[in-house]
């Protein structure tokens, strides 16, 4: 990717809103509507875009419950580590799993309906997966600042 000001600022207003028309994000990076399309088509051709979504407001789709988990394995084996990965790709509940360093394995993003659900969720769940030692959980309690929405 050619690394400069104009391609930076691109993608700073498509991060802030993926459905901009072009015109009016050819203005905002002081590029014309055809110079300014060729670029986004370079930069998604490069994959340094590699998609565009649709925010979804949690509270109006009954998820009001969000936790980061914190998962430990039984073994620190790559077997282990895909079984439980291969686990996960179903379960709607998780959002998000990174494989981490420190104290756990993986950092999960879990939202549910509310406490309750998640309850269930932790017991029936994730806490069924043969691979899982240990769960920790940190409830979100507000988001200040969240650049995925």
């Amino acid at each position: 990717m050619k690394k400069d000001k104009i391609n930076d600022r691109i993608l700073h207003e498509l991060k802030r809103n993926g459905r901009i028309a072009n015109a009016e994000l050819a203005d905002k990076v002081g590029l014309s509507p055809s110079a300014c399309l060729r670029r986004v088509q370079e930069l998604e051709k490069l994959g340094v875009i590699a998609g565009y979504r649709a925010v979804i407001n949690n509270q109006a789709v009954g998820l009001g419950f969000i936790a980061y988990v914190g998962v430990g394995l039984n073994e620190h084996s790559t077997v282990s580590q895909r079984a439980f990965e291969h686990a996960l790709e179903f379960i709607d509940e998780v959002k998000e799993c990174h494989n981490v360093t420190g104290s756990f394995e993986y950092l999960l993003r879990v939202e549910t309906a509310d406490l309750k659900s998640y309850k269930a969720f932790h017991a029936d769940v994730l806490g069924s997966i043969p691979q899982v030692r240990t769960i920790t959980t940190h409830v979100v309690m507000e988001s200040p600042k969240d650049e995925r929405a």
